[in-house]
C-alpha cells in the first residue's frame, strides 16, 4: 500500500483528499494544528476504509512545525508516495490593512512550506523512481491579488519549474488551482461570501476527483472545472489594469480558494 502525507488534512480540500485516498486504498500521514481534530479523522477513516492513518501535529508558519513534516518525509523506512501541500490561509483586506506579520506568515506557510517539504519528500521519491506532490494553489495565481495571489503565482510556477526539472525520473508535480470551494477558508478570514454567485462554488470532492484524474494524465496545472475553466480563458485576453482593479476590489471581501 502507498502512503499520502497531506497538509491542512482536517477539513476542506485536505480533508476531501483524505476522503478520496482512503477510500482508494492509501496509507495516511494527516498533519494539522488541532491535535484532537486529527486523531477523530484518522480514527474515522481507519475504521471506514480499514487503512493506517497516522497523525502528526505541526503548525507550518514555525520553522519547528516545517522541519517536524520534513522528518517525515524524509524517513526511507515510512516512504511517502504522494506529497499533498494543502495547508494556507487568507488575509481580509487590502495592502497596508493588513499586518506585516500576518503577510509574513502567508509566505512562511504559502511558500517556504511548499518549497521545504518538496524538497524533503522528492529526495526519497527520486532515489525511488515514482512519487508525486501536488500543491494546491488558486485561480487567485492568474490575477493581480496583493500577497495571497502573488504566494499561489509562486506554487504554480514552481510546480511547473521542478516538473521540467525532474522529467524522467518518474516523480510527477502539479499546481492545483480551485476557485470557490464551500471550507472553512472564508470563515476562518472573516469574508464575506454572501454576495458570491452560486454557481462559482464548487464542491471539495468533485475537485479532487478531478484533480487527481489530472494527475494522472500528467498534468502539471490543474482548473479542474469547465467553468474555471472558461474564466481563465476570458482572464488571459482581458487587460491588466482592468483585471487588478476588479481583483482589488473583490479581494476586500473575498479571496478565491
Amino acid at each position: 500500500m502507498t502512503t499520502a502525507l497531506i497538509t491542512g488534512a482536517t477539513a476542506g480540500i485536505g480533508a476531501a483528499f483524505a476522503r478520496r485516498l482512503a477510500a482508494d486504498g492509501h496509507n495516511l500521514v494527516l498533519v494539522a494544528r488541532d491535535t484532537e481534530r486529527l486523531q477523530d479523522q484518522a480514527t474515522e477513516l481507519h475504521d471506514r476504509h480499514g487503512i493506517e492513518a497516522e497523525v502528526l501535529t505541526a503548525d507550518l508558519s514555525t520553522d519547528s512545525g516545517i522541519a517536524s513534516v520534513e522528518r517525515r518525509l524524509s524517513d526511507r523506512k515510512q516512504p511517502v508516495d504522494l506529497l499533498v501541500n494543502n495547508a494556507g490561509f487568507g488575509n481580509k483586506g487590502r495592502f497596508l490593512e493588513v499586518s506585516m506579520a500576518d503577510e509574513l506568515t502567508m509566505l512562511k506557510v504559502h511558500c517556504e512550506a511548499v518549497l521545504r517539504l518538496t524538497s524533503a519528500a522528492v529526495v526519497g521519491m527520486k532515489a525511488r523512481g515514482r512519487g508525486a506532490v501536488v500543491n494546491v494553489a488558486s485561480v487567485a495565481a492568474f490575477l493581480p491579488r496583493g500577497t495571497y495571489g502573488a504566494s499561489k503565482a509562486w506554487a504554480v510556477q514552481f510546480s511547473q519549474g521542478v516538473a521540467r526539472d525532474l522529467s524522467g525520473t518518474g516523480v510527477r508535480l502539479m499546481a492545483l488551482c480551485p476557485g470557490f470551494v464551500r471550507t472553512e477558508f472564508h470563515d476562518r478570514a472573516g469574508m464575506d461570501t454572501g454576495s458570491i454567485p452560486g454557481w462559482m462554488w464548487l464542491d471539495a470532492d468533485k475537485l479532487v476527483t478531478a484533480a487527481l484524474a489530472d494527475l494522472a494524465r500528467g498534468k502539471t496545472v490543474s482548473v479542474p472545472d469547465p467553468r474555471y475553466k472558461a474564466l481563465m480563458g476570458a482572464v488571459k485576453l482581458a487587460p491588466r489594469g482592468l483585471l487588478g482593479g476588479i481583483s482589488s476590489k473583490a479581494g476586500r471581501k473575498y479571496g478565491p480558494r
